[in-house]
Protein backbone atom coordinates (compact mmCIF):
# COMPACT_ATOMS: atom_id res chain seq x y z
CA UNK A 1 0.00 0.00 0.00
CA UNK A 2 1.33 3.41 -1.02
CA UNK A 3 0.12 6.97 -0.54
CA UNK A 4 -1.24 8.05 -3.92
CA UNK A 5 -2.53 11.57 -3.30
CA UNK A 6 -3.18 14.25 -0.72
CA UNK A 7 -5.89 16.87 -1.13
CA UNK A 8 -6.57 19.84 1.11
CA UNK A 9 -10.06 21.15 1.81
CA UNK A 10 -10.42 24.68 3.16
CA UNK A 11 -13.86 25.28 4.66
CA UNK A 12 -15.16 28.57 5.99
CA UNK A 13 -18.45 30.23 6.91
CA UNK A 14 -19.03 33.79 8.21
CA UNK A 15 -20.84 33.74 11.52
CA UNK A 16 -24.28 35.31 11.78
CA UNK A 17 -23.32 36.35 15.30
CA UNK A 18 -19.55 36.96 15.72
CA UNK A 19 -18.11 36.34 19.17
CA UNK A 20 -15.07 37.51 21.09
CA UNK A 21 -12.46 36.07 23.40
CA UNK A 22 -9.53 37.88 25.00
CA UNK A 23 -7.47 37.93 21.77
CA UNK A 24 -10.12 39.39 19.45
CA UNK A 25 -13.33 38.81 17.53
CA UNK A 26 -14.12 35.58 15.68
CA UNK A 27 -16.05 36.50 12.54
CA UNK A 28 -16.02 33.12 10.80
CA UNK A 29 -15.45 29.44 11.54
CA UNK A 30 -12.89 27.73 9.36
CA UNK A 31 -11.22 24.34 9.00
CA UNK A 32 -8.38 22.89 6.99
CA UNK A 33 -8.92 19.21 6.26
CA UNK A 34 -6.61 16.70 4.62
CA UNK A 35 -7.92 13.87 2.45
CA UNK A 36 -5.28 11.19 1.89
CA UNK A 37 -5.81 8.34 -0.57
CA UNK A 38 -3.82 5.17 -1.15
CA UNK A 39 -3.23 3.16 -4.32
CA UNK A 40 -5.66 0.47 -3.14
CA UNK A 41 -8.54 2.91 -2.74
CA UNK A 42 -8.49 3.72 0.98
CA UNK A 43 -9.20 7.27 2.17
CA UNK A 44 -8.06 8.85 5.41
CA UNK A 45 -9.06 12.18 6.90
CA UNK A 46 -7.17 14.62 9.10
CA UNK A 47 -7.65 18.13 10.45
CA UNK A 48 -5.32 21.01 11.20
CA UNK A 49 -6.31 23.17 14.16
CA UNK A 50 -7.63 26.49 12.93
CA UNK A 51 -7.86 29.06 15.72
CA UNK A 52 -10.58 31.66 15.48
CA UNK A 53 -8.13 34.26 14.14
CA UNK A 54 -6.11 31.90 11.90
CA UNK A 55 -6.50 31.79 8.10
CA UNK A 56 -6.90 28.12 7.12
CA UNK A 57 -5.10 28.69 3.82
CA UNK A 58 -1.74 28.85 5.62
CA UNK A 59 -1.77 25.19 6.69
CA UNK A 60 -3.23 24.13 3.33
CA UNK A 61 -0.32 25.75 1.51
CA UNK A 62 2.18 24.03 3.80
CA UNK A 63 0.62 20.64 3.10
CA UNK A 64 0.57 21.13 -0.65
CA UNK A 65 4.01 22.68 -1.10
CA UNK A 66 6.11 21.28 1.75
CA UNK A 67 4.60 18.03 3.05
CA UNK A 68 2.90 16.37 0.08
CA UNK A 69 6.18 15.81 -1.84
CA UNK A 70 7.64 14.05 1.22
CA UNK A 71 4.89 11.47 1.69
CA UNK A 72 3.66 10.73 -1.85
CA UNK A 73 4.53 7.21 -2.92
CA UNK A 74 5.43 6.16 0.62
CA UNK A 75 4.06 3.29 2.70
CA UNK A 76 1.62 4.74 5.28
CA UNK A 77 2.63 2.03 7.75
CA UNK A 78 5.99 3.82 8.03
CA UNK A 79 4.16 6.48 9.98
CA UNK A 80 6.95 7.31 12.44
CA UNK A 81 9.49 7.60 9.65
CA UNK A 82 7.18 9.88 7.67
CA UNK A 83 6.52 12.10 10.68
CA UNK A 84 10.23 12.59 11.37
CA UNK A 85 10.90 13.35 7.71
CA UNK A 86 8.13 15.95 7.63
CA UNK A 87 9.39 17.59 10.82
CA UNK A 88 13.09 17.53 9.98
CA UNK A 89 12.65 18.83 6.45
CA UNK A 90 10.57 21.78 7.70
CA UNK A 91 12.31 22.53 11.01
CA UNK A 92 14.34 25.40 9.56
CA UNK A 93 11.15 27.34 8.89
CA UNK A 94 8.50 25.80 11.11
CA UNK A 95 9.21 24.25 14.50
CA UNK A 96 6.09 25.86 15.96
CA UNK A 97 2.75 27.15 14.73
CA UNK A 98 1.24 26.48 11.31
CA UNK A 99 3.80 23.87 10.18
CA UNK A 100 3.15 21.44 13.08
CA UNK A 101 -0.56 22.19 12.55
CA UNK A 102 -0.21 20.97 8.96
CA UNK A 103 1.92 17.95 9.91
CA UNK A 104 -0.79 17.03 12.42
CA UNK A 105 -3.46 16.91 9.72
CA UNK A 106 -1.37 14.66 7.47
CA UNK A 107 -0.45 12.37 10.36
CA UNK A 108 -4.07 11.99 11.50
CA UNK A 109 -5.09 11.14 7.93
CA UNK A 110 -2.36 8.49 7.73
CA UNK A 111 -3.56 6.87 10.96
CA UNK A 112 -7.14 6.95 9.68
CA UNK A 113 -5.94 5.02 6.62
CA UNK A 114 -4.12 2.51 8.80
CA UNK A 115 -7.26 1.93 10.81
CA UNK A 116 -9.34 1.43 7.70
CA UNK A 117 -6.72 -0.92 6.23
CA UNK A 118 -6.76 -3.11 9.34
CA UNK A 119 -10.45 -2.70 10.17
CA UNK A 120 -9.63 -1.35 13.63
CA UNK A 121 -10.18 1.98 15.42
CA UNK A 122 -7.03 4.04 15.88
CA UNK A 123 -7.03 3.51 19.64
CA UNK A 124 -6.54 -0.23 19.02
CA UNK A 125 -3.50 0.47 16.85
CA UNK A 126 -2.07 2.71 19.58
CA UNK A 127 -2.26 0.01 22.23
CA UNK A 128 -5.87 -0.10 23.31
CA UNK A 129 -8.44 1.96 25.17
CA UNK A 130 -8.43 2.68 28.90
CA UNK A 131 -12.07 3.77 28.59
CA UNK A 132 -15.01 3.39 26.21
CA UNK A 133 -16.59 6.76 26.99
CA UNK A 134 -15.48 10.09 28.32
CA UNK A 135 -17.14 12.90 30.25
CA UNK A 136 -17.39 16.10 28.20
CA UNK A 137 -17.09 19.65 29.44
CA UNK A 138 -18.68 22.59 27.67
CA UNK A 139 -16.43 25.28 26.26
CA UNK A 140 -18.32 28.47 25.57
CA UNK A 141 -19.13 31.71 27.33
CA UNK A 142 -17.75 33.87 24.56
CA UNK A 143 -18.76 37.53 24.44
CA UNK A 144 -21.22 38.85 21.90
CA UNK A 145 -20.97 42.48 22.94
CA UNK A 146 -18.62 44.73 24.88
CA UNK A 147 -18.69 44.06 28.62
CA UNK A 148 -19.78 41.05 30.62
CA UNK A 149 -23.45 40.16 30.60
CA UNK A 150 -23.97 38.10 33.74
CA UNK A 151 -27.53 37.19 32.80
CA UNK A 152 -26.34 35.76 29.47
CA UNK A 153 -23.62 33.75 31.21
CA UNK A 154 -26.02 32.29 33.76
CA UNK A 155 -28.50 31.39 31.01
CA UNK A 156 -25.76 29.67 29.03
CA UNK A 157 -24.59 27.73 32.07
CA UNK A 158 -28.11 26.46 32.64
CA UNK A 159 -28.40 25.42 28.97
CA UNK A 160 -25.23 23.34 29.34
CA UNK A 161 -26.59 21.71 32.49
CA UNK A 162 -29.86 20.91 30.71
CA UNK A 163 -27.83 19.36 27.86
CA UNK A 164 -26.19 16.96 30.30
CA UNK A 165 -22.87 18.67 31.03
CA UNK A 166 -21.44 18.33 34.51
CA UNK A 167 -18.51 20.66 33.82
CA UNK A 168 -17.99 23.87 31.87
CA UNK A 169 -15.27 26.40 31.09
CA UNK A 170 -15.67 30.18 31.20
CA UNK A 171 -13.86 32.53 28.86
CA UNK A 172 -12.22 35.30 30.86
CA UNK A 173 -9.37 37.74 30.22
CA UNK A 174 -11.42 40.92 29.88
CA UNK A 175 -10.11 42.77 32.93
CA UNK A 176 -9.52 41.75 36.54
CA UNK A 177 -12.59 43.20 38.19
CA UNK A 178 -14.90 42.11 35.38
CA UNK A 179 -13.48 38.58 35.44
CA UNK A 180 -13.79 38.26 39.21
CA UNK A 181 -17.45 39.31 39.24
CA UNK A 182 -18.18 37.08 36.22
CA UNK A 183 -16.71 33.92 37.77
CA UNK A 184 -18.36 34.37 41.15
CA UNK A 185 -21.75 35.15 39.58
CA UNK A 186 -21.76 31.97 37.50
CA UNK A 187 -20.63 29.82 40.43
CA UNK A 188 -23.32 31.29 42.66
CA UNK A 189 -25.95 30.64 39.99
CA UNK A 190 -25.08 26.98 39.31
CA UNK A 191 -24.05 25.96 42.83
CA UNK A 192 -21.22 23.62 43.87
CA UNK A 193 -22.37 20.48 42.07
CA UNK A 194 -20.65 21.27 38.78
CA UNK A 195 -16.99 21.53 37.80
CA UNK A 196 -16.04 25.04 36.71
CA UNK A 197 -12.87 26.02 34.81
CA UNK A 198 -11.65 29.35 33.42
CA UNK A 199 -9.56 30.21 30.35
CA UNK A 200 -7.91 33.61 29.85
CA UNK A 201 -6.11 32.81 26.56
CA UNK A 202 -2.92 34.34 28.01
CA UNK A 203 -4.48 37.75 28.65
CA UNK A 204 -2.47 38.61 31.79
CA UNK A 205 1.04 38.95 33.19
CA UNK A 206 2.20 37.12 36.29
CA UNK A 207 1.23 39.83 38.77
CA UNK A 208 -2.30 40.28 37.41
CA UNK A 209 -2.84 36.53 37.09
CA UNK A 210 -1.77 36.03 40.71
CA UNK A 211 -4.30 38.58 41.92
CA UNK A 212 -7.01 36.95 39.82
CA UNK A 213 -6.17 33.45 41.08
CA UNK A 214 -6.44 34.56 44.69
CA UNK A 215 -9.73 36.36 44.06
CA UNK A 216 -11.46 33.39 42.40
CA UNK A 217 -10.17 30.61 44.67
CA UNK A 218 -13.35 30.75 46.82
CA UNK A 219 -15.39 29.89 43.69
CA UNK A 220 -13.84 26.39 43.68
CA UNK A 221 -12.31 26.64 40.20
CA UNK A 222 -10.96 23.32 38.94
CA UNK A 223 -8.30 24.77 36.63
CA UNK A 224 -7.12 28.12 35.27
CA UNK A 225 -6.12 27.71 31.64
CA UNK A 226 -3.52 29.91 29.96
CA UNK A 227 -3.45 32.78 32.46
CA UNK A 228 -0.24 34.17 30.92
CA UNK A 229 1.81 34.02 27.72
CA UNK A 230 2.89 30.53 26.57
CA UNK A 231 6.46 31.82 26.25
CA UNK A 232 6.67 32.53 30.00
CA UNK A 233 7.35 29.08 31.47
CA UNK A 234 9.02 30.60 34.54
CA UNK A 235 5.88 32.67 35.11
CA UNK A 236 3.78 29.51 35.10
CA UNK A 237 6.10 27.92 37.66
CA UNK A 238 5.75 30.98 39.88
CA UNK A 239 1.94 30.94 39.64
CA UNK A 240 1.73 27.19 40.19
CA UNK A 241 3.27 27.55 43.62
CA UNK A 242 0.91 30.36 44.65
CA UNK A 243 -2.52 28.74 44.37
CA UNK A 244 -4.61 25.64 45.00
CA UNK A 245 -6.26 26.01 41.57
CA UNK A 246 -4.72 23.71 38.98
CA UNK A 247 -2.78 25.51 36.24
CA UNK A 248 -3.30 24.24 32.69
CA UNK A 249 -1.67 25.08 29.36
CA UNK A 250 -0.39 23.53 26.15
CA UNK A 251 -2.64 24.40 23.23
CA UNK A 252 0.07 26.78 22.00
CA UNK A 253 2.92 24.31 22.33
CA UNK A 254 4.12 21.81 19.73
CA UNK A 255 5.92 18.46 19.50
CA UNK A 256 7.79 16.50 22.14
CA UNK A 257 10.61 19.04 21.91
CA UNK A 258 8.33 21.90 22.91
CA UNK A 259 6.63 19.98 25.71
CA UNK A 260 9.91 18.74 27.16
CA UNK A 261 10.48 21.98 29.11
CA UNK A 262 6.89 22.17 30.38
CA UNK A 263 7.07 18.64 31.74
CA UNK A 264 10.59 18.52 33.13
CA UNK A 265 10.24 21.91 34.84
CA UNK A 266 6.81 21.02 36.27
CA UNK A 267 5.38 24.29 34.97
CA UNK A 268 1.72 23.24 35.05
CA UNK A 269 -0.58 20.74 36.74
CA UNK A 270 -2.37 19.76 33.51
CA UNK A 271 -0.94 19.57 29.98
CA UNK A 272 -3.25 20.41 27.06
CA UNK A 273 -1.71 19.46 23.72
CA UNK A 274 -4.07 19.68 20.77
CA UNK A 275 -3.92 16.56 18.59
CA UNK A 276 -4.62 18.65 15.47
CA UNK A 277 -1.82 21.07 16.29
CA UNK A 278 0.94 19.49 18.37
CA UNK A 279 1.84 16.75 15.89
CA UNK A 280 -1.01 14.31 15.37
CA UNK A 281 -1.20 10.82 16.85
CA UNK A 282 2.44 9.98 16.17
CA UNK A 283 3.80 12.87 18.20
CA UNK A 284 1.07 13.19 20.80
CA UNK A 285 1.55 9.61 21.95
CA UNK A 286 5.19 10.56 22.63
CA UNK A 287 4.07 13.68 24.50
CA UNK A 288 1.76 11.42 26.49
CA UNK A 289 4.64 9.09 27.38
CA UNK A 290 6.75 12.07 28.41
CA UNK A 291 3.96 13.38 30.62
CA UNK A 292 3.37 9.97 32.17
CA UNK A 293 7.05 9.70 33.09
CA UNK A 294 6.69 12.94 35.07
CA UNK A 295 3.26 12.05 36.52
CA UNK A 296 1.55 14.93 34.73
CA UNK A 297 -2.03 14.37 33.51
CA UNK A 298 -3.08 15.29 29.98
CA UNK A 299 -6.46 16.79 29.11
CA UNK A 300 -6.24 17.65 25.40
CA UNK A 301 -7.32 20.94 23.92
CA UNK A 302 -10.07 20.38 21.29
CA UNK A 303 -11.49 23.09 19.03
CA UNK A 304 -12.44 22.22 15.49
CA UNK A 305 -14.76 20.28 13.24
CA UNK A 306 -16.18 16.82 13.83
CA UNK A 307 -13.03 15.25 12.34
CA UNK A 308 -10.85 16.85 15.00
CA UNK A 309 -13.36 15.90 17.68
CA UNK A 310 -13.42 12.25 16.57
CA UNK A 311 -9.61 12.14 16.39
CA UNK A 312 -9.32 13.61 19.88
CA UNK A 313 -11.67 10.96 21.25
CA UNK A 314 -9.41 8.26 19.80
CA UNK A 315 -6.42 9.88 21.51
CA UNK A 316 -8.21 10.34 24.84
CA UNK A 317 -9.12 6.65 24.82
CA UNK A 318 -5.40 5.81 24.96
CA UNK A 319 -4.43 8.18 27.81
CA UNK A 320 -3.62 6.27 31.00
CA UNK A 321 -5.23 7.67 34.16
CA UNK A 322 -2.74 9.62 36.21
CA UNK A 323 -2.22 7.82 38.51
CA UNK A 324 -3.69 4.45 37.57
CA UNK A 325 -5.52 3.13 40.62
CA UNK A 326 -8.76 1.69 41.91
CA UNK A 327 -10.51 5.08 41.61
CA UNK A 328 -8.51 6.83 38.88
CA UNK A 329 -8.74 10.48 37.88
CA UNK A 330 -9.99 10.29 34.31
CA UNK A 331 -9.35 12.77 31.48
CA UNK A 332 -12.31 14.76 30.21
CA UNK A 333 -13.25 15.94 26.72
CA UNK A 334 -13.37 19.58 25.68
CA UNK A 335 -16.65 19.88 23.77
CA UNK A 336 -16.90 23.25 22.07
CA UNK A 337 -20.41 24.73 22.25
CA UNK A 338 -19.76 27.94 20.32
CA UNK A 339 -21.31 28.55 16.92
CA UNK A 340 -19.85 26.22 14.27
CA UNK A 341 -21.93 25.78 11.09
CA UNK A 342 -20.42 22.46 10.00
CA UNK A 343 -18.99 20.79 13.13
CA UNK A 344 -21.53 17.96 13.43
CA UNK A 345 -22.96 18.10 9.92
CA UNK A 346 -19.53 17.23 8.49
CA UNK A 347 -19.64 13.81 10.22
CA UNK A 348 -23.37 13.07 9.87
CA UNK A 349 -24.01 14.01 13.53
CA UNK A 350 -22.07 10.93 14.63
CA UNK A 351 -20.98 12.16 18.07
CA UNK A 352 -23.50 12.91 20.77
CA UNK A 353 -23.76 13.27 24.55
CA UNK A 354 -25.66 10.32 26.01
CA UNK A 355 -26.38 10.25 29.74
CA UNK A 356 -23.71 12.87 30.32
CA UNK A 357 -20.98 10.97 28.42
CA UNK A 358 -19.56 10.74 24.88
CA UNK A 359 -18.78 7.30 23.50
CA UNK A 360 -15.40 6.57 21.90
CA UNK A 361 -16.02 5.63 18.23
CA UNK A 362 -15.24 1.97 17.55
CA UNK A 363 -15.40 1.89 13.75
CA UNK A 364 -12.26 1.61 11.61
CA UNK A 365 -9.82 4.50 11.78
CA UNK A 366 -11.39 7.62 13.24
CA UNK A 367 -14.71 5.77 13.42
CA UNK A 368 -16.64 8.40 11.44
CA UNK A 369 -17.54 9.14 7.83
CA UNK A 370 -17.28 12.53 6.10
CA UNK A 371 -20.24 14.23 4.43
CA UNK A 372 -18.93 15.41 1.06
CA UNK A 373 -21.99 17.61 0.56
CA UNK A 374 -20.76 19.69 3.51
CA UNK A 375 -17.29 19.87 1.95
CA UNK A 376 -18.83 21.33 -1.19
CA UNK A 377 -21.18 23.65 0.67
CA UNK A 378 -18.48 25.39 2.70
CA UNK A 379 -15.49 25.05 0.37
CA UNK A 380 -13.23 28.06 -0.12
CA UNK A 381 -10.93 28.33 -3.14
CA UNK A 382 -7.24 28.13 -2.22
Amino acid sequence: MKIRDIKTHVLSKPLDKPFAFSMGWVNQRSSMLVELTTDDGLTGWGESLCHGLQPPQIAASIVQHALKPIVLGQDPFDVDVLWERMYNQTRAFGQKGAVPNAISAVDIAIWDCLGRATGKPIHKLLGGAYRTQVQPYATGFYRYRQGADIADAVAEARRHIDAGFKAMKLKIGFGLEEDIAYVHSVRQAIGQGYQLMVDANHAYNVGSARRLLKAIEPAQIHWFEEPISPEDIDGYRELKNSTDIYLAAGENEFTKIGFREWVSRRAVDILQPDLCSAGGFTECRKISALAQAWHTPIIPHVWGSGIGLAASLQFIATLPPSPLGLSPIEPILEYDQSDHPFRQALIFDALRIEDGMVNIPTGPGLGIEVNRDILDQYAVAH
